[in-house]
C-alpha cells in the first residue's frame, strides 16, 4: 500500500480510502439487453435461487453474492455479463445512440465493447480497436457470446488508427478506456501494485496521449470523447487531458455522474492544468464500494 501514500494530499479520509481498498471487490454482472429483458434476467436468477442486489444508479447491473458471477445458466446463454460497477460508468457517460458510429479504441476483452453496442439496441457500427491479439480473442467470444451484430474488431495500435476501411467517415462517438497502471483495480488484484514503477507511469502515459489525441482527429466536430482509466494517478489521468486539451481541438464539457466522484485535480508534483480538468471525476472505493476510476467527457470543437 505504500504507493497509495503518494495520493493521500489529494484524497480525503485517506485511511477509509486505504481500508476500502483492502477490501475483496463485490461481484456484479450486466444483463445484456440484446439477448433479454431486466425483468427476465432477475426471474431466471430467482428461479436459481441467486439472491440479487440491485445497483441503485442502473437497473442493469446486479451484484450477486457468488465470487463466480459466470456460475449460473442465465450468465452461460449470455443474458449476463460479469463487469464492474466502476466500468460500466464510461459507457454510460458516453450514451451512444441507435444508428450512430462509435469507436471504442482499446476494446479487448470488450467488456464496455457489448455495452455499448447494447445501449445501441445493436444497430449503427461500433468498431472496436486493440493490439493485442490474445485479448482480440477474448472480445469475438465475448460479443459472440452475447449476440452482438453491430461490431467491427480492427487490430491496430489505435494511436494510428485509419478510418479507411471505414469509408473515411469520422466518428459520432469514441470511447478512450486505455491501458493504465491499474493502481484502481487492487480490490479485484491484490497484487496490481506489486511491480508499480514510476517510469511505467510516465511511459504509458505516452500511449494515452496519442490515443486520446486520435480519437479527437477521428471524431467529427461536435461530437462526443470519454477519457477513462482504473487508475489514480495524475500523470495518466488530469496530464493527458491536459497535454491534449492544448494541442487538439477539443473542450472540456460537464456531464452527470452517477456514482460519487471527486473533481479532477488541477495541481499534481508542481504542475499545473488546465482549470477545465475540474470537470473530470475521480471514482474512489471507500466513496461507493468500487473499484477505483477516473471519467473525463470531451467535445470535439473543430
Amino acid at each position: 500500500m505504500d504507493v497509495l501514500d503518494r495520493y493521500r494530499p489529494i484524497v480525503d479520509d485517506f485511511e477509509a480510502f486505504v481500508a476500502a481498498c483492502e477490501r475483496p471487490l463485490p461481484s456484479v454482472v450486466r444483463v445484456n439487453t440484446i439477448k433479454t429483458t431486466v425483468d427476465r434476467a432477475r426471474r431466471a436468477l430467482d428461479a436459481a435461487d441467486i439472491a440479487v442486489d440491485p445497483v441503485a444508479w442502473s437497473e442493469q447491473l446486479f451484484r450477486l453474492p457468488s465470487a463466480q458471477p459466470g456460475a449460473n445458466w442465465p450468465y452461460f446463454h449470455g443474458w449476463l455479463h460479469g463487469q464492474e460497477e466502476v466500468s460500466a460508468l464510461p459507457a454510460t457517460i458516453l450514451d451512444p445512440q441507435p444508428g450512430e458510429r462509435v469507436w471504442d479504441s482499446c476494446a479487448a476483452p470488450g467488456s464496455k465493447t457489448t455495452q455499448l453496442a447494447a445501449m445501441m439496441d445493436d444497430a449503427g457500427v461500433v468498431v472496436a480497436t486493440d493490439s493485442n491479439l490474445g485479448r482480440l480473442s477474448a472480445l469475438r467470444t465475448n460479443t459472440e457470446r452475447l449476440g452482438v451484430t453491430n461490431t467491427a474488431v480492427t487490430c491496430e495500435d489505435a494511436r494510428n488508427h485509419s478510418l479507411a476501411p471505414f469509408d473515411g467517415a469520422a466518428y459520432d462517438r469514441a470511447l478512450v478506456d486505455v491501458p493504465c497502471s491499474c493502481e484502481g483495480t487492487i480490490r479485484k488484484n491484490p497484487d496490481a501494485l506489486d511491480d508499480w514503477d514510476i517510469d511505467h507511469v510516465r511511459g504509458v502515459a505516452g500511449v494515452q496521449k496519442g490515443v486520446l489525441r486520435r480519437a479527437v482527429q477521428a471524431t467529427k466536430p461536435g461530437g462526443t470523447i470519454v477519457y477513462s482509466t482504473c487508475t489514480f494517478a495524475p500523470e495518466e489521468n488530469e496530464a493527458i487531458l491536459d497535454h491534449v486539451l492544448a494541442a487538439e481541438s477539443c473542450e472540456m464539457v460537464p456531464f452527470s455522474c452517477p456514482l460519487d466522484g471527486r473533481p479532477g485535480v488541477t495541481e499534481w508534483d508542481g504542475d499545473s492544468f488546465n482549470p477545465s480538468v475540474e470537470l473530470a471525476r475521480r471514482i474512489y472505493p471507500h466513496h461507493n464500494d468500487t473499484g477505483g476510476f477516473f471519467a473525463a467527457k470531451l467535445e470535439v470543437t473543430g
